[in-house]
């Protein structure tokens, strides 16, 4: 017997798969895991004992149960936990299309309440004493300006509360960093007319072009790059490909340590190898959240690349490689350049 439970959340621009599973094998035994979307059939069967499973993610936040104990093995629409129940409110979407200045000043009025919601949170103390310990004294020692900022993969932030937080905790962090808002770039392919205004409103920049993660620094800056595809994370670290650059890096977002769990060595090492070759390097300090906002911050980090550390590589890891493709990635999770958005 067999049952299989996936939960998919869909919302942002770079599209991702959050999966859980539940396996009820013939002995009884439960396996219950996170996975990504990169975690495989073959690597399915081979954690459960070779079970054949028909692998399904539905598109966008639902919930579905396969029993295989039958001969069917339909898929049945399961019932909602409570827990799973309140966690789902969190993405509901937000009504109005953003086309009217009173739509906008709602949106931006709700923002502005999600960033006092989070200001009461214990989580939020944590992450300030954490980002201010780490950033605060190089924001100061850089002699011209500062921290720069860049926001990649925010999401539909009028239709999606997750992240409507996400951005809350953005302008949060922008104003504990002393980071002005027009050193603060943002991109997302699914950001209506509307939604850049109201960013705009905030004082941030929105870029008009999609850098599919490839810019290069020249002066110490943040990514905010909370759930995004593992593509953005490598492409970044292929634009800034020396120690000097990637010193300048820091990053909130998806943890490196996970990822590497998550996936096989082999399979890692060929699809994402800046990240592969880097992560023996990397400063990581996970970020908490309280289980309220579970869904909008989980396997959130606080990712570094100190000089000493990048200095014990050996020095054939700096030859300039070629620009990642992708040609094996079935699921890349972001829209490329050329790419509709979704």
């Amino acid at each position: 017997m067999l049952v299989l439970i996936g939960l998919t959340c869909d919302n942002k621009g770079f599209a991702k798969h959050r999966n859980h599973f539940t396996t009820v094998l013939e002995n009884g035994t439960k396996d219950r895991r996170r996975v990504n979307g990169d975690f495989t059939v073959k690597q399915y069967r081979k954690c459960n004992n070779n079970v054949s499973v028909p692998l399904c993610f539905p598109k966008q936040s639902s919930l579905f149960r396969c029993s295989m104990a039958g001969s069917g093995g339909d898929w049945q629409k399961a019932r909602r936990r409570k827990g799973a129940a309140r966690r789902e409110e969190m993405c509901q979407p937000v009504q109005g299309d953003l086309g009217s200045p009173e739509d906008r000043s709602r949106i931006q009025r709700r923002i502005t309440e999600a960033m006092a919601e989070l200001r009461g949170e214990e989580f939020w103390l944590n992450w300030k004493e954490l980002m201010s310990g780490s950033l605060v004294s190089e924001t100061c020692s850089f002699s011209n300006g500062g921290l720069d900022c860049v926001c990649y993969g925010l999401g539909s932030f009028s239709t999606c509360v997750n992240a409507r937080y996400q951005l809350a905790m953005l302008l949060l962090l922008l104003d504990t960093l002393k980071i002005l808002p027009e050193q603060c770039s943002v991109y997302d392919p699914v950001f209506t007319p509307g939604e850049c205004e109201v960013l705009q409103g905030f004082g941030l920049i929105v870029l008009t072009e999609n850098e599919e993660g490839k810019r290069p620094v020249s002066r110490p800056t943040l990514f905010y790059l909370i759930h995004c595809g593992k593509a953005l994370y490598n492409n970044l670290l292929w634009s800034n490909w020396s120690p000097q650059a990637l010193s300048w890096l820091t990053i909130v977002g998806n943890s490196f340590s996970s990822i590497q769990e998550r996936m096989l060595q082999r399979d890692i090492q060929r699809d994402y190898s800046f990240i592969s070759d880097v992560i023996c390097a990397c400063e990581e300090t996970a970020l908490p959240c309280s289980p309220r906002f579970l869904d909008v911050f989980n396997d959130t980090a606080l990712l570094r690349f100190p000089s000493q550390r990048l200095s014990s590589l050996p020095p054939y890891t700096w030859t300039q490689p070629p620009e990642p493709t992708y040609q094996h990635c079935e699921d890349l999770e972001i829209i490329r350049r050329n790419q509709p958005a979704l």
